[in-house]
């Protein structure tokens, strides 16, 4: 039994990530238009009223923008924590189901998903554990401004992780954003740089993962070029998977793990809109 997973975009304008099993399939995050994220489904040929789930790692517009009305018109099923819901204004009755902190969701035999509690600014946001039916695991990981030793344990032994790689420190420095916002970014509760990605990924990696997306690269203080070389420069001799980019127009790959020998098709099930 594999898990497949197609990031349908990621950056600051909208973030969404479809995982699929034989028999589930799971968003994570639905940071895009309702129109837009049915259009990126569709790329893939999957009908959105198969959605299962949606899970909202925090209530900040790029993740969350049509979760409520995307679980209304599909009938899937929202999931947050609490402080998500009451920032989004959800009725944690009626229009979500809420979870804390390190609280295992199984959304079938096949999909279940752990929240991992992480920094993030005026959010109470979380990285997510995904375990497949046969005990594979890929982590899913964005905006926050350093990894918690918490996170780091559960990225250990993940057969695939997404994480953030959001600013070259360099191009944020020297570029035109006033001082405040530099702070900001590069605070706790900020983003990870390409060079912070990459000792996280260097300390958390095993022989079991096999392959990386690099997701939430900034458009004005990052490349992927730059976020690709600095993740291999420190983890490039030891690391035998692939690593792949995740850009705000997709979706252009489809990861699979949990067979014997991982692949990744590119653009293979992708057709035109």
């Amino acid at each position: 039994m594999g898990l497949q997973i197609t990031h349908l975009g990621s950056g600051s304008r909208g973030n969404s990530t479809l995982l699929e099993s034989d028999n589930c399939k799971v968003l994570i995050d639905c940071g895009f238009s309702l129109k837009q994220t049915e259009k990126r489904l569709s790329r893939i040929r999957i009908k959105p009223s198969s959605i299962d789930a949606i899970f909202i790692t925090h209530h900040h517009g790029d993740h969350s923008k049509s979760a409520l009305k995307a679980s209304q018109k599909w009938g899937s099923s929202l999931y947050c924590n609490i402080e998500t819901a009451i920032k989004m204004g959800w009725n944690p009755i009626a229009d979500c189901r809420t979870f804390g902190n390190l609280e295992r969701i199984n959304i079938n035999d096949e999909i279940s998903v752990l929240p991992i509690p992480i920094p993030h600014d005026d959010a109470e946001n979380i990285a997510l554990i995904v375990s497949n039916g046969d005990g594979n695991r890929a982590g899913f990981v964005t905006d926050l401004g350093e990894a918690t030793v918490e996170l780091k344990r559960h990225l250990k032994g993940c057969a695939h992780i997404s994480i953030e790689a959001n600013y070259d420190h360099s191009k944020l420095m020297q570029g035109p954003y006033p001082d405040s916002l530099k702070r900001r970014i590069t605070s706790r509760g900020g983003h990870l740089s390409n060079s912070q990605t990459a000792e996280i990924l260097n300390e958390v990696m095993t022989p079991e993962l096999k392959t990386i997306v690099l997701c939430h690269l900034s458009d004005k203080n990052n490349a992927p070029h730059l976020a690709e070389s600095e993740v291999l420069m420190r983890i490039g001799e030891e690391f035998k998977g692939m690593i792949f980019i995740s850009e705000q127009s997709g979706p252009e790959f489809k990861i699979i793990i949990g067979e014997e020998n991982p692949s990744t098709s590119i653009k293979e099930d992708i057709s035109d809109p």
